[in-house]
């Protein structure tokens, strides 16, 4: 049985389920979102001050990192003993109101697979590097796609070693693009601070291998050294580098509402993948570049608009660490 509820949450509630918001991976880690609560609902906005102008003109990826958020900040409620009513773009005279959550109070058990899901979250990190041979069972690499669909997108796996060496090749052709145009660069600059930063975003010295083995095929990583020689010294396992299976997440729309929608499903597709101990490097450089992803849509999504790349496996070496800002940075509490 459950009642809507026409007071207020418990702020204590919100504050424990916006934290858990913001654990939600962000492209350079930019935390692109804002939060608001007033009665029963919690309302997600976007941060236009924290879009990548350069890489991200249109927000895309912004909206996608706050789909992310809004995932864990449903999955929170839930396991808090609410059912989250959902609104969308609920405003087309504010862009930045992303969604608004009215929170319902559920009188039914929290679901075990609910409470599991939830535990993924603080287990959830971005990982940098290559993978171990072990292979990814046929039932979990299924999961994955469920929980895709589940929330409107789909996975597209290159199955095929030449479509494989074809991603890792724009992959690479599109970071030497970015790597020899100032406005990228300068961009990279902003949200890889050098070592002795205080803030709390961004992706850092410890976020980061200071070398990174090449895998096969090869798909480079974000150059957030900047020749530096800064990051975190990789354990001596790291010699493993399999580029593991490669996924594209794909939307059949290419509108805000579908960002969001490609935001909240790799998210929970995350999430499945820690669950069963598996890790996930997300690629966007060739998605950056509107050739290269006319590109991809074309040759390998089935005319789906690719919203991600995606290699996942097994984890070579350790998981490395991230920062947040905190709660009180991201949220206010309206009258």
């Amino acid at each position: 049985m459950r009642t809507r509820n026409s007071t207020t949450i418990e702020p204590g509630t919100v504050r424990a389920a916006v934290a858990d918001a913001v654990q939600a991976p962000s492209v350079h880690n930019t935390q692109p979102w804002r939060f608001s609560a007033r009665g029963s609902r919690i309302s997600l906005r976007a941060d236009p001050d924290r879009r990548l102008d350069v890489a991200d003109p249109q927000g895309r990826e912004m909206l996608i990192s706050c789909g992310a958020a809004l995932y864990n900040l449903r999955l929170s409620l839930r396991k808090r003993g609410y059912e989250p009513a959902l609104r969308l773009l609920p405003d087309v005279d504010r862009p930045n109101l992303l969604a608004d959550v009215e929170a319902e109070p559920c009188h039914e058990p929290v679901p075990g697979e609910i409470e599991t899901e939830y535990a993924q979250i603080t287990r959830r990190h971005s990982h940098r590097g290559g993978f171990r041979p072990d292979p990814v069972p046929p039932g979990v690499l299924a999961a994955i796609r469920l929980a895709a669909e589940q929330e409107g997108a789909r996975v597209v796996q290159a199955v095929d070693d030449h479509v494989k060496g074809a991603l890792a090749a724009l992959t690479d052709a599109a970071e030497h693009v970015q790597r020899r145009t100032p406005a990228y660069s300068t961009e990279i600059a902003r949200w890889a601070p050098a070592p002795s930063t205080a803030r709390k975003d961004g992706v850092q010295q410890v976020s980061y291998p200071s070398r990174t083995p090449r895998t096969e095929p090869h798909f480079p990583p974000r150059d957030f050294a900047r020749g530096q020689g800064w990051g975190v010294e990789p354990s001596d396992d790291d010699g493993i580098a399999l580029a593991g299976i490669v996924l594209l997440l794909v939307t059949e729309e290419d509108t805000p509402a579908a960002w969001l929608g490609a935001g909240q499903a790799l998210e929970r597709l995350l999430l499945c993948a820690v669950q069963h101990d598996l890790s996930a490097v997300q690629h966007t450089q060739a998605l950056e570049i509107p050739e290269l992803r006319a590109f991809i849509r074309t040759h390998f999504c089935g005319d789906a608009h690719p919203q991600m790349l995606l290699r996942i496996g097994v984890p070579a070496g350790e998981e490395l660490a991230t920062v947040r800002r905190p709660v009180e940075d991201v949220m206010i509490e309206e009258p």
